[in-house]
């Protein structure tokens, strides 16, 4: 892991103080190329550690959120046909408070702006909601940061045996079909 640390080390000096702000701006970025908010989480742990890596990932998180508010307000339409998916996905008033927001946000399965729609939902303005915005982060974002710089720490042969630990997790937790032909279904009703 020396060689991670070293280049996460060498982009931080060859940034210098726009580092972060790079850093900030691709957070930006990241709902336009559909990119996962973990995963800059977890590289804002490895290259700024855990307190800066959590505090510029909460500002882009926070930032982000903003744009995403303004986008949706711009296109009411778009907007009330989001809504109609998320009731139909999630129901109704199935998220009913912001501290199950801030709970659901720490769940990686989850999409990080279906969570931030259901927030607007909650919120009474563009005051109220990049306020929740902001402190329903805060707890993702230390945790997914410091994940990250708790793999700096780690072996390749630890990292590799995490990785292989996952997997049948993700089998246990794939999509379950069962394809019933159409014969089978009929004669054994009959």
């Amino acid at each position: 892991m020396e060689v991670s640390q070293e280049f996460f080390s060498g982009v931080i000096e060859a940034g210098g103080i726009f580092a972060p702000i790079l850093f900030i701006l691709i957070h930006l970025l990241r709902p336009i190329l559909f990119l996962p908010v973990i995963l800059f989480c977890i590289i804002g742990g490895l290259m700024f550690g855990v307190i800066a890596g959590s505090i510029y990932s909460i500002i882009g998180i926070t930032l982000s959120s903003l744009v995403f508010y303004f986008l949706l307000k711009r296109a009411p339409g778009i907007l009330n046909r989001i809504l109609q998916v998320k009731d139909k996905v999630i129901g109704d008033n199935v998220i009913t408070s912001k501290s199950q927001i801030m709970l659901l946000r720490l769940i990686p399965f989850i999409h990080f702006n279906l969570l931030s729609l259901c927030l607007i939902e909650l919120t009474v303005n563009v005051k109220d909601y990049l306020k929740s915005s902001f402190y329903t982060s805060i707890p993702f974002t230390i945790v997914y940061t410091s994940i990250g710089q708790w793999m700096l720490n780690l072996s390749p042969t630890h990292i590799l045996l995490f990785f292989v630990g996952i997997i049948p997790f993700l089998y246990l937790f794939r999509k379950k079909q069962f394809i019933i032909k159409w014969n089978d279904f009929f004669h054994a009703k009959a």
